[in-house]
């Protein structure tokens, strides 16, 4: 592209030369530093998440006050994504970031499938959000034996609707798992029973339906009640009144949990999809209760960015409920870490970023990128 310079900053080298070479454009020369005061140059070389915030910044501020007619920021991973609203006395600090890139005088952001699409938003400039999702559809389609008979299933209510998404694309079913936590503490014991076990009820759920009388005052001697039994056994049917529920109880730090599947994955392939990978354990949770509980053939874990904090490859890859781990790299992950796990599977998007940046320079809509892979 003429007339463009691209610069990259430390936080993730790999993925900024794998764009520069899909658009022909080498990177501008940059000597990364740090000062022994701790202050930060335009280029330094550091792994710290506000430490790449910052050198952004001031290479955004460097390009302007060189005279630089338009400049875009692009940031595959967005930090702080996750504190975009307030709980409790909290900053919205996802707000705070686009505030920053703004005083330093970006006038585009390009990003990747961010936490919550409300907030593009927060920025007082153009934004575009690209999606992971026909990346990710085309590996499937590429990768995964019986993919047509899989299952695209989401771990939470939250990602309902980036499920339904990814399972309209391929034409798939979908499902959600459902955790309800029982609390500790007097709010926990006034929450209304929602059918799951108890603590030392095992895996037996018993759920009342009453019926309502008729008319007011008249007094009914019988038990209008009508109870039904659902015993933990994939083999169960709903013959006798017997239903096919699995349920699991998880411990967690706010007191005991049941994880519910709603849909169907026995003897599928289920996909088990989110935006973000961070520490595993849900994760991890709902594939042993897919696998163990619900019959499901295999099961893989489909995140676009694979953050992967602590010990979380070790733990995938220690759990025999997991076939693969999947995520694209919008994130760095550490070579060490890489070598540590089999089942890790990393997609390459920088054809993406590298065709979005191709499309802004131009003047051409990114819409197509939408649902389309590069």
């Amino acid at each position: 592209m003429r007339n463009t310079k691209i610069l990259a900053g430390s936080s993730h080298p790999e993925l900024a030369k794998l764009v520069a070479k899909r658009l022909g454009t080498p990177l501008a020369d940059c000597t990364l530093q740090k000062f022994s005061n701790k202050e930060t140059s335009v280029e330094i070389r550091s792994l710290n998440m506000n430490d790449n915030i910052i050198e952004l910044c001031i290479m955004i501020q460097a390009a302007r006050i060189g005279s630089g007619k338009r400049i875009t920021a692009v940031l595959p991973y967005f930090p702080y994504c996750k504190q975009s609203k307030r709980k409790g006395r909290t900053s919205i600090t996802a707000k705070l970031i686009c505030n920053m890139l703004v005083v330093a005088g970006v006038d585009h952001i390009i990003t990747m499938d961010l936490h919550a699409s409300q907030m593009q938003g927060f920025f007082q400039r153009p934004v575009d959000n690209l999606y992971a999702e026909p990346v990710i559809a085309r590996w499937i389609t590429q990768n995964v034996a019986n993919w047509h008979k899989g299952v695209i299933v989401s771990k939470n209510a939250g990602g309902a609707k980036r499920v339904t998404s990814l399972a309209d694309a391929l034409r798939l079913d979908f499902a959600l798992i459902h955790k309800d936590r029982s609390r500790i503490g007097p709010q926990g014991h006034n929450r209304p029973y929602s059918g799951m076990p108890r603590s030392g009820e095992g895996d037996t759920v018993r759920v009342y339906e009453e019926e309502e009388e008729e008319a007011e005052g008249e007094e009914n001697d019988n038990d209008n009640s009508e109870e039904i039994v659902a015993e933990d056994d994939k083999n169960s049917s709903t013959d006798g009144g017997v239903l096919n529920a699995a349920v699991t109880v998880v411990a967690d730090k706010d007191g005991e949990s049941t994880i519910t599947l709603v849909g169907d994955v026995k003897g599928k392939v289920a996909f088990l999809t989110d935006d973000i990978i961070d520490n595993c354990g849900s994760f991890l949770d709902a594939a042993d209760h897919l696998f163990n509980k619900c019959g499901a053939a295999k099961v893989y874990i489909i995140a676009t960015h694979g953050v992967l904090s602590g010990d979380s490859i070790q733990k995938i890859e220690a759990c025999d409920s997991v076939h693969k781990l999947v995520v694209t790299n919008t994130f760095p992950i550490p070579k060490n870490k890489v070598d540590q796990s089999s089942k890790l599977e990393v997609i390459d998007i920088s054809n993406t970023i590298a065709e979005a940046i191709r499309r802004t320079h131009n003047g051409e809509s990114v819409s197509y990128l939408f649902h389309h892979a590069e």
